[in-house]
C-alpha cells in the first residue's frame, strides 16, 4: 500500500526526512544507505531504496558534496570526441556511473597533453575521480596526477596508476599471420601518433613477430588518427612497395580505401588493408574492413568499477591495478591474396 508522509505538500520535492518517515528509519540511516550502501544491511537498504523510488526522491548534490567532501561526479577525458572509437567507451562509463549514482563529466582533450594536464588540475576540485583514455601525457606526469586524485587510465600502462588495457597487439599479430597466410611477404604498418602508447605497443609486437616469421614489415608515418590522414597513408603505402597495410586505426584505414579508389587501385585485389578498433561503419564501408575488434564498451565499464573501488574502499570490491581485455581479428572483405607479379592478364 502506498504511504505518503503527513507533512508532504503537492509539488514539493521529497526530502530525506520524507524517505526516512516512509521507510521507518532515521534520516542518517537513509543518508548512509544512499551514499555508502555497504554500511547498511540489505533489507533496510532495499526498504529505503523502494521508499526513495516511490517518492521520486533526488539527493541534493550540493548538500551531499558539502557534508561528505564528494561531488558524486567523475570526469571522463577522451582524446578526440569525434572519433567513433570513444563512443562505446563513453557509453560504457555512462551506464556504469549512472548505475552507481554518479554524474559523468565528459571532456575532449583534443589530442593535447597541455589540455589534459590543465583539465586534470581543474577536476581535482570538480570531480571525485577521473577516467583518462589514450593519454598523451608522459609517464611521470601521469604518475604525479594519479598521486593527487583517484585516477584510472584506459590504454595506458604506468606503474602505480590503475589501468584498463585493450590487448590490441595480440590481434595485430593475428592480422599479420592472416596476411602472411594469404601470401603477403612485404607488409606496412601505418603508424598513429608518436605519443600514443597503443601505437608503440602495436609496432613493438609487429616488428618482433615479423622477425620471428621472416617477413618484411616496414613502418610508415606517423599519421594523425583521422580519416583525412588516410590519403597520405595510402600514398605512402603504394610508394613502399608493400602489398598490404595494417593501419593504426579504422579512421586511417577508411581514408586509405577512398584514396586507393581515387588512384584506380582495387581493394583487396591490388592492395589489402587492415584497420583497428572495429568502429561503427567499419563493416559497411566499401569493401567491408578487416579489422581488430576490441571490447571497447566493456573497457569503459571496467574502468568505472576500478575507480569506484578507489572511491569506496572496503565495500565489496577489491581494488585492481590492471585489467587486460582480449581482442581478436575480424576478417571481412578488405584483405585477399596479393596481386600476381606476372602482370595483369589480357582480356
Amino acid at each position: 500500500m502506498s504511504i505518503t508522509p503527513e507533512d508532504s505538500t503537492p509539488g514539493r520535492p521529497a526530502t530525506i526526512r520524507d524517505v526516512a518517515a516512509l521507510s521507518g528509519v532515521t534520516a542518517s540511516t537513509v543518508s548512509r544507505a544512499l551514499s555508502t550502501p555497504g554500511r547498511v544491511n540489505f533489507r533496510t537498504r532495499a526498504r529505503i531504496e523502494a521508499a526513495a523510488a516511490q517518492l521520486n526522491y533526488v539527493p541534493n548534490p550540493q548538500a551531499k558534496a558539502l557534508s561528505s567532501g564528494r561531488t558524486r561526479a567523475v570526469a571522463v577525458l577522451v582524446a578526440d570526441i569525434t572519433n567513433p572509437f570513444y563512443f562505446d567507451i563513453i557509453r560504457g562509463t555512462q551506464h556504469q556511473l549512472k548505475a552507481a549514482g554518479y554524474t559523468q563529466l565528459l571532456v575532449d582533450t583534443e589530442e593535447s597533453d597541455e589540455v589534459e594536464i590543465n583539465t586534470l588540475e581543474q577536476m581535482r576540485q570538480t570531480a571525485d575521480g577521473v577516467i583518462l583514455t589514450a593519454s598523451r601525457l608522459s609517464d611521470q606526469a601521469l604518475a604525479e596526477a594519479g598521486s593527487k586524485m583517484p585516477l584510472v587510465t584506459i590504454n595506458r600502462d604506468v606503474a602505480g596508476v590503475p589501468s584498463v588495457i585493450l590487448d590490441t597487439p595480440t590481434a595485430t599479430n593475428q592480422a599479420l599471420d592472416h596476411l602472411i597466410s594469404l601470401g603477403h611477404s612485404r607488409i606496412a604498418y601505418l603508424a598513429g601518433p608518436e605519443t600514443s602508447s597503443s601505437n608503440m605497443r602495436r609496432w613493438a609486437a609487429l616488428s618482433a613477430a615479423a622477425m620471428e616469421r621472416s617477413v618484411d614489415v616496414v613502418r610508415l608515418g606517423p599519421f594523425a588518427p583521422r580519416t583525412y590522414s588516410g590519403a597520405a597513408a595510402a600514398d605512402a603505402l603504394v610508394h613502399s612497395g608493400a602489398t598490404a597495410g595494417i593501419a593504426f586505426n579504422d579512421l586511417i584505414a577508411i581514408g586509405m580505401l577512398a584514396r586507393l579508389r581515387e588512384r584506380g587501385l582495387r581493394v583487396p585485389e591490388d592492395m589489402s588493408i587492415v584497420g583497428c578498433d572495429d568502429i561503427f561503419g567499419a563493416d559497411f564501408c566499401s569493401p567491408p574492413l578487416t579489422t581488430v575488434t576490441a571490447p571497447v564498451e566493456q573497457a569503459g565499464r571496467v574502468a568505472v568499477t576500478m575507480l569506484l573501488s578507489q572511491l569506496n574502499p572496503g565495500h565489496g570490491t577489491f581494488p585492481r591495478s590492471q585489467s587486460l581485455l582480449p581482442t581478436y581479428l575480424t576478417i571481412r572483405g578488405s584483405t585477399a591474396a596479393p596481386p600476381r607479379t606476372t602482370g595483369h592478364e589480357s582480356g
